[in-house]
């Protein structure tokens, strides 16, 4: 974890995980995806090491919403197909 994710800690799951979260953590998992940097793999949004606090809030409200981990990379690899 980055210095900061010591700091701050995990974001707060919602009490009830509604359609809009899902939305909101596929966006987040999607956008916070990996990217190989000489150093390892870090954040392609804010060059955080990976997985940072959003990619990982995403995957835990999917996981809690229950999807498995290979739907959530299913859904992912999907979001990330439609991009332009």
């Amino acid at each position: 974890m980055d210095s900061i994710d010591d700091i701050l800690g995990e974001l707060p799951l919602p009490p009830y995980v509604t359609a809009e979260d899902v939305t909101f953590a596929v966006k987040a998992v999607t956008v916070h995806a990996a990217e190989q940097w000489p150093d390892g793999p870090r954040c392609r949004n804010d060059r955080a090491p990976h997985p940072c606090r959003l990619h990982r809030w995403g995957r835990r409200v999917l996981m809690e919403r229950g999807l498995s981990q290979r739907e959530i990379e299913s859904l992912v690899a999907e979001q990330t197909a439609r991009q332009p």
